[in-house]
């Protein structure tokens, strides 16, 4: 009998870990080693790469609305820091993002306006908007989103909600940290890549004086804080 219960013992752990060991993030090092190797390949046996951008406000270049300044939010930004590194890649940056709205929208027209473009890589945020969804149904939106790029081989990189100036960051259980750590743990389900902008930020959360040279606005990033995401997404492609 004590046999039996010091095997069913090492049977439970060793479950226990393989389930464990199944859900992590995407490792950085390896993840987009494939794409990594075609950025440098030179004409005239090079391919078009796109990149696609699909999520809200932010990532649409919205900065006090109803200004777009598309060029310096980060997809743009990333694009620059991108061929800096990889100067003979032919590369489509693709923002299919739209203000206002938030995941379960997103998913809706998912087919039609972000797989059409047969993305490589695919980067979605949707976490600052999300919080009048809720999270049970923003799950369901990522999860879906997450899943039609993979069955494609899309390899996808999600990203936690940049900041909003009205969140009470003293609060460890906040609406938008309860968001951040759903999308890690979407992350960490689907082997995803992630890009943890609500940590990249949180040396700011303590004092607003240092939060606002950040922001354009209540909830959108100014140059600066996009630059802070894109230092985030370019160490998927060193």
């Amino acid at each position: 009998m004590k046999h039996l219960l010091i095997l069913f013992t090492i049977l439970f752990s060793y479950q226990s870990y393989s389930q464990t060991n199944d859900s992590q993030i995407a490792d950085p090092a390896s993840y987009l080693n494939e794409l990594k190797s075609e950025l440098q390949v030179q004409w005239p046996k090079n391919r078009t790469i796109n990149i696609v951008f699909h999520g809200h406000s932010v990532p649409a270049g919205f900065f006090k609305t109803p200004i777009v300044n598309s060029l310096s939010a980060y997809p743009y930004l990333f694009l620059k820091e991108l061929k800096s590194i990889y100067p003979y890649a032919v590369v489509n940056t693709i923002v299919t993002a739209i203000g206002g709205e938030n995941s379960i929208s997103g998913a809706k027209r998912f087919e039609n306006d972000v797989l059409v473009h047969k993305p490589d890589v695919l980067f979605i945020d949707y976490g600052l908007n999300d919080r009048g969804a809720g999270l049970e149904k923003a799950y369901a939106a990522w999860d879906e989103m997450i899943k039609k790029a993979k069955d494609q081989n899309i390899k996808v990189i999600l990203l936690t909600p940049s900041p909003d100036q009205r969140v009470d960051y003293m609060d460890p259980d906040n609406e938008l940290k309860r968001h951040s750590d759903q999308i890690i743990r979407l992350a960490e389900e689907n082997q995803t890549g992630l890009v943890d902008s609500y940590k990249a930020f949180e040396f700011s959360y303590s004092d607003r004086e240092v939060l606002v040279k950040y922001m354009s606005q209540v909830n959108h990033p100014n140059e600066k804080g996009h630059e802070m995401i894109t230092n985030e997404i370019i160490k998927w492609f060193r």
